[in-house]
């Protein structure tokens, strides 16, 4: 079978490269075209279309590249009619997936939808929409199913792939880890300030002025795939403070706390069972924007899972280096983390265990047959 996936960002890319290995596992035939980054070009997907070359952040900045997005909006509905897909699949990245969905549905094309688009967040109005261009949708969070329950439209819950993806790692020796990457006997404070420069520009300087405060602990920055040390050089400006690139999951499982830029990352920090503390600051037009569609109680996936408070979010004007030393000083104190690692644990069982990756190409496999 011919397969077309198209993702965005590091993590469309990630979820993606192991869908992709799911899918040859499943077919032997499978002759897999996408959109990703490197994670799905290993995979085994041929690659057409890098995330980086369209990582705009925001709604402002959406607005200023609208050219450059239409552009790749044609070509991408031109090479999905050369390679004549048996089925396309989009992961995440609504703003992009959902425009080549109408297309493609229109087209004839059988549409696969594998993490749906956070309607559930906002702008509801767009189920109308996917009931009509999506042929099948496979969720990740629970309380998506139920969601889409209530416009009548029946989607399958696979369980979430990072449970896969860090059960499925190799153990990180921590002595060797610590060595390679110079790192001193310290415990580690993992900054994870995004992976696209607006929001890293944003996060970063922040999170960084706390270093001088916490001369007991090593703080290192995790590097986006995205971006060269060059540009986090900049803001390094303390021997205590550490980089290491496309190491996160190897960085998060030595960490004794975490200070973690709103999205998947997040997640990925709780299953590591690592305290954290979640931040987010965007342009003001961007907020100003989002605040009024967006109708969530929380911005994280912990919080929204666990739909109450779990980790502390320190959004746009709340997220300063006072109230941030604050937060660190609480998710540092051994009193506040113990039933914090029991929340973490309840969080796991949440997300429906292993096997997302595995049934996501069964039943995409199983629907091209039918």
């Amino acid at each position: 079978m011919k397969y077309y996936i198209i993702a965005g960002e590091a993590s469309g890319d990630l979820h993606g490269s192991n869908l992709i290995k799911a899918l040859k596992d499943t077919d032997s035939q499978a002759n897999i075209r996408c959109w990703g980054g490197d994670l799905m070009q290993d995979a085994g997907g041929d690659l057409v279309k890098h995330y980086k070359e369209r990582a705009f952040m925001g709604f402002s900045e959406v607005i200023m590249n609208l050219n450059k997005i239409f552009k790749l909006i044609a070509f991408c509905k031109s090479d999905i009619e050369d390679f004549k897909p048996d089925v396309i699949v989009f992961i995440d990245n609504s703003g992009f997936n959902l425009r080549i969905a109408k297309w493609a549905k229109e087209k004839g094309f059988r549409t696969n939808y594998y993490i749906s688009p956070q309607v559930w967040a906002s702008r509801a109005s767009r189920v109308t929409a996917i009931k009509r261009d999506i042929d099948n949708m496979f969720v990740i969070l629970p309380f998506v199913k139920d969601f889409y329950k209530k416009y009548d439209y029946e989607v399958d819950f696979v369980g979430h792939p990072l449970i896969d993806a860090i059960a499925n790692r190799n153990p990180t020796n921590e002595l060797e880890f610590r060595k390679t990457h110079n790192l001193s006997d310290k415990p580690v404070i993992a900054l994870l300030p995004g992976s696209r420069k607006q929001e890293i520009t944003k996060m970063l300087s922040v999170m960084l002025s706390l270093v001088e405060h916490y001369p007991d602990y090593q703080f290192v920055i995790a590097g986006a795939p995205s971006q060269e040390h060059a540009f986090y050089k900049s803001f390094m400006n303390s021997d205590n403070v550490k980089f290491i690139a496309n190491k996160t999951y190897d960085l998060l499982s030595i960490s004794y706390a975490a200070l973690v830029t709103s999205g998947t990352a997040t997640l990925e920090t709780a299953l590591f069972k690592v305290p954290q503390v979640v931040c987010y600051k965007g342009s003001n037009i961007s907020y100003q924007i989002a605040k009024r569609i967006i109708t969530l109680k929380f911005i994280s996936l912990v919080n929204l899972i666990m739909d109450r408070e779990v980790v502390t979010e320190l959004i746009q004007n709340d997220f300063n280096k006072k109230r941030l030393r604050t937060e660190l000083d609480k998710i540092l104190n051994p009193d506040f983390r113990k039933p914090l690692f029991l929340d973490y644990y309840e969080l796991e069982r949440a997300l429906g265990g292993k096997g997302a990756s595995k049934k996501t190409a069964q039943l995409i496999y199983n629907g091209i047959k039918a």
